[in-house]
Formats: C-alpha cells, structure tokens, sequence
C-alpha cells in the first residue's frame, strides 16, 4: 500500500480524494511573486508527487502570477483522469508584490480564464473564492455578489465546484444560500485553532475543510513541545503537525507544499505515523500556550 493510501479518502466536489496532497504555492518565487529559481526542479517536484500517488494539487493563478499554474501544465500535462486540481480566485498581485482584493465580477470572470489558460484545461474542477476583507486572516463581509459571479461561471460549465477560502463561519451559511459550498480553506494547525467548531460543523455535514499552512505560527517554546514530541516519535516535526491533523478529524485534506523531493515525501510519510494518546495530549499544550491572555 502507498503511503498516503493509509489515511484515506475523503469527498471533494464529486470526486474521492487521498488526505494527503500537494500544495503548489511553494513552487513560485520567493514571496510567492515570481518565477521560481529553478524550473526544472519545480517541475520535477510535482511530477514526483503524482507518481507518489497525490491526486490532489491546490494552486491558485494568482501564485507568481501565473507562473505555478504554467509550471503545473509543463509538468503533467496531459492530466491523468484521477488528478483533482482546485485553485483560488479573489486576489491579485501588486507591482510589488503585495496582495490585493479583485472580487469585481469582471476581476473573477478574468481570473478563472487565466486559470483555464494557463493550467491548459476547459473546465475547473474545484474554485475557492477568497475572502480579501482582511488580507491577513478571516473578516465579515458579504459574498453574495463575487459568489453569485462564480455560481453564473459555473451554470456556463467552466466550473464544476465552488469552495471558500479564508471566511467565517457565517460566510459559509451565507454562502450555501446561494450555491453548494464543496469545501473551506482556511489557517489552522496545532497553534492557530479559532476554526474548531467550523471544522467539526463541516465534519457533521460532510464537506472538506482544507487548511494552509499547517506548521507555521509556532513560537520557540511551542516548537520546542513539537520538536520533542517529534523526537520521541522518530519523526519530523512537520510529520507530527500533519499527522495530528489527519487524526483531528475525517474530513481534513492536506495540502503541505515544498519545493524539496527529499520533503515531498516526508510529507507524504506523515499519512503513516500514528500518534499515541500521551503524545497527542502534549501536542494539545501547544494550542492553549497560544491563546492570548485574558
């Protein structure tokens, strides 16, 4: 059995996807902005993880932009019939480098061609629409207008599933009103853990919670209670962080990206390490040393 066969599947949009997948953003320039240094390794990297049996790639046009998607097409293209790629729309990239709202509907409507265009496909299967209220995390806002856009995008046949990202719990309700919601996107790890009841609604309901940037946040103390349980473990402290998560709950899919083969697959490793009781119970601490004080 491949690794990340061992932690399953779970559904997105209408498709069965592996817990475990890769996220593109990594394979851009730094910031995100850019070229990468070395194309050929980005496009070895992706290559390697869908001969390791990834067959789910998150990206977004707007990485780059436009480069990671180009380099996705470069690299597997023609897609194999299993491989699900979702990417984002909502944002843009300043001259320098700085990331912008572009919910108008004609930012959208431009958005998901130049992902058409540049992945090399005819239709997108999942969108996330991201949320730009606050650049830095979660803001109330109504979607109604930019996911009515997508929804009209979608009745035209160029998407096949809609998903939010980087939105309340009550931006998901507002928009289910307005067309199915096939999965959220949002920050949350061992440290950054505001998106608990949401995650656990979705679990009940059935939808894909897919978070990002599942290591980052940690302070020196918080990694050092990560490290030593990685340790005792025999395993990376990133292991540990994306094992947790895919014991937390069935309906997370992950999405760790690099630029690194050796990384890759230690990230794909992580489907196969499975956290004892007492190492899960330490791992907790790290959550509530982050909550700020009251």
């Amino acid at each position: 059995m491949n690794a990340i066969d061992k932690a399953g599947t779970f559904q997105l949009g209408t498709r069965q996807v592996k817990r475990v997948g890769y996220g593109a953003m990594q394979l851009a320039g730094p910031g995100v902005f850019g070229p990468p240094k070395d194309r050929a390794a980005a496009v070895a990297v992706l290559r390697a993880a869908v001969e390791s049996c990834v067959d789910h790639i998150d990206t977004s046009d707007f990485y780059g932009p436009h480069a990671t998607n180009q380099i996705i097409k470069e690299a597997l293209r023609p897609y194999r019939d299993d491989l699900t790629i979702v990417t984002k729309v909502g944002a843009l990239r300043g001259p320098n480098a700085e990331w912008m709202p572009a919910l108008s509907a004609e930012a959208l409507q431009q958005a998901v061609h130049d992902n058409l265009r540049n992945l090399g496909l005819d239709v997108l299967e999942v969108v996330n629409l991201r949320a730009m209220f606050d650049v830095h995390g979660p803001a109330e806002g109504s979607l109604e207008a930019p996911l009515t856009v997508l929804a009209e995008l979608q009745q035209k046949g160029l998407i096949r599933h809609i998903g939010l990202s980087n939105v309340t719990a009550r931006q998901v309700a507002e928009g289910r009103k307005i067309c199915p919601i096939a999965c959220v996107q949002n920050q949350y790890n061992l440290a950054k853990r505001a998106d608990d009841a949401l995650l656990d609604q979705l679990a009940a309901e059935g939808t894909a919670y897919v978070p990002f940037f599942p290591l980052g946040g940690f302070t020196p103390l918080q990694s050092g209670v990560l490290s030593d349980v990685a340790t005792s473990l025999g395993a990376t402290p990133m292991q540990v962080a994306l094992a947790w998560l895919l014991q937390r709950s069935p309906n997370l899919l992950l999405i760790p990206g690099t630029s690194s083969i050796t990384h890759l697959h230690e990230n794909l490793a992580a489907a196969e390490l499975q956290l004892p009781a007492e190492a899960v119970a330490r791992l907790e601490t790290i959550a509530a040393g982050s909550a700020p004080a009251h």
